[in-house]
């Protein structure tokens, strides 16, 4: 059990958290959400010790152990992946290393060999005879190759870095475990094995993700930090949105009897529950929904973007068709023989082992590389908007957001940008920030901006939700699930794919695998790792 106690916490006139209390406690999972600097990792700081509130403190049950997801990646680079696992259990390493070095005195003496001996005994007690079978096991389910275990972190990639301190965060069975961002940069199958970890896991999870689908998998409670406070809520991410729009229609409705909103919550429930029970989520296998008080569920306060996709001219029969296209990386096919015809709905999730491969094909689509052989051929009709992976180049300068703005703009009024950024989220004094100072994810706010100002009907977005908060994903997920045009995209995020897509493509360097499914059905399809293996032949 770990309890947060009255915490408070400011930077200067900034309150960030104002006498939150709140106790977390045995096999749950606990998923902390809020908007882009609420506050979400520096509550998982706080909790973990490596910051202090201003006021109140963290109170830890005795005898439990904790354990964190370090965000400093270079802090192991001398030591070996196996060895910067099993350091994870700080109190087993220390007992590992101590008996070691016993062992290695060229004048062991008898009360060497006592100390020894206490200490083996203590290491037998924690199973510390498997605890290098353990690592690898771990380092394996999170695709570290063995021939990589035994290689210094500093030789390593940054990506294998990543897993190599997620499995160190796993390692020895923590009674507390804290998560900052897990599944970045884990692909499908990882990410799978994590879920599955964590659904195994019978101590305290802790998690701050972006990923709704994995939010969804592993948690049994939401913790919403939201306007200084942090608010505890039964159920999963799907279930905390869902039930706190549905409050917040209600709280609009004024005419509303008391007793018929309770009963809309109550029917809602049982709905979520009966689907709920149909997969492999944690809410279901703890039947945590059944114990909820339905006077407890509050509207949320929560900003969502107006991202909306509006076509200014319908797209003709001819789309997009794509001949014998091929193209090389340093000498290496990413794609090849890519042979596609777009037709009218189609809204594509383009999947590749190495994502250089899609960004390329969008690339080239866009006009800004070339590929090595074939063609491309957009309809008469056809208008484009795309967001790249990387929009770097589109924010050099000293441009305010309105000039910006105005610059893709056929409507140059100022109210009228104004009024288009307030949408957006950049309300006030925010829309004459310099784009220069702009995070991430106003970053990509503002080229949503761009392509909505565009009236395109062919959207092409490459991993659109990077670096966006929990919110605006949500509302650019649902934009383009009512987008009536063609969506061309790629994403690491399985809710946005599999909700988005209804046809998939994989890029191979031997070729390409195109079905008309959606992703849930594409990763369960045995078909596809025969077509892989066809394309291998």
């Amino acid at each position: 059990m770990i309890e947060a106690q009255n915490i408070s916490l400011q930077f200067g006139k900034r309150v960030l958290f104002d006498e939150v209390n709140i106790k977390f406690t045995g096999n749950n999972c606990y998923g902390i959400i809020g908007a882009n600097g609420a506050g979400k990792s520096t509550f998982l700081k706080i909790l973990a010790g490596e910051m202090d509130p201003n006021v109140g403190r963290v109170y830890i049950e005795p005898g439990k152990r904790m354990a964190v997801l370090t965000q400093n990646h270079n802090a192991f680079d001398e030591f070996s992946a196996i060895n910067t696992v099993m350091m994870g259990h700080k109190t087993l390493w220390s007992i590992m290393q101590e008996k070691d070095a016993i062992y290695m005195k060229p004048d062991f003496s008898e009360e060497d060999g006592i100390k020894a001996s206490e200490l083996e005994a203590e290491f037998a007690e924690m199973d510390g005879w498997n605890a290098e079978s353990d690592a690898a096991a771990l380092l394996s389910g999170l695709g570290i190759e063995e021939s990589d275990h035994h290689k210094n972190l500093e030789d390593l990639s940054g990506n294998q870095k990543l897993r190599v301190l997620l499995a160190q965060a796993l390692f020895g069975n923590p009674d507390i475990l804290i998560l900052d961002e897990p599944t970045n940069d884990l692909d499908i199958k990882t990410i799978s094995w994590l879920e599955d970890f964590l659904l195994d896991f019978k101590n305290t999870v802790i998690v701050v993700s972006h990923d709704r689908h994995f939010l969804d998998t592993v948690c049994t409670n939401i913790v919403d930090i939201d306007f200084k406070k942090v608010s505890l809520f039964t159920g999963n991410y799907s279930f905390w949105y869902h039930t706190s729009q549905l409050a917040s229609r209600q709280k609009a409705n004024q005419n509303k009897k008391a007793e018929e909103k309770k009963k809309e919550l109550q029917e809602f429930i049982a709905r979520f529950s009966a689907n709920a029970s149909k997969s492999k989520q944690a809410t279901s296998r703890k039947k945590l929904l059944d114990k909820i008080n339905v006077d407890e569920i509050q509207a949320s306060t929560r900003r969502y973007p107006a991202i909306i996709f509006d076509q200014k001219r319908e797209a003709g029969n001819q789309l997009l068709n794509i001949t014998n296209m091929s193209k090389k990386v340093d000498g290496e096919y990413v794609f090849k023989d890519l042979n596609l015809n777009v037709t009218k709905g189609d809204k594509i999730a383009f999947l590749s082992h190495d994502g250089i491969a899609v960004t390329k094909l969008f690339e080239i689509l866009d006009g800004v590389e070339k590929a090595d052989t074939g063609e491309f051929e957009f309809g008469q009709t056809i208008t484009t908007a795309y967001l790249p992976n990387d929009n770097s180049d589109f924010f050099v300068g000293d441009d305010n957001l309105v000039d910006w703005l105005r610059r893709y703009s056929e409507e140059k009024d100022e109210v009228y940008i104004r009024g288009f950024l307030g949408k957006m989220l950049f309300s006030g004094e925010e829309s004459f920030k310099k784009v220069s100072v702009l995070s991430g994810g106003e970053k990509v706010r503002c080229m949503l901006s761009r392509m909505m100002l565009q009236g395109a009907n062919l959207l092409i977005l490459d991993e659109p939700t990077n670096h966006l908060d929990l919110e605006s994903i949500t509302a650019l997920n649902n934009s383009l699930m009512d987008f009536p045009g063609t969506v061309l995209f790629t994403s690491h995020d399985h809710e946005f794919t599999q909700t988005v897509a209804n046809r998939i493509v994989e890029l191979t360097p031997n070729g390409t695998i195109d079905m008309l499914m959606t992703y849930d059905e594409y990763l369960e399809s045995d078909k596809i790792d025969n077509k892989r293996a066809e394309l291998t032949a």
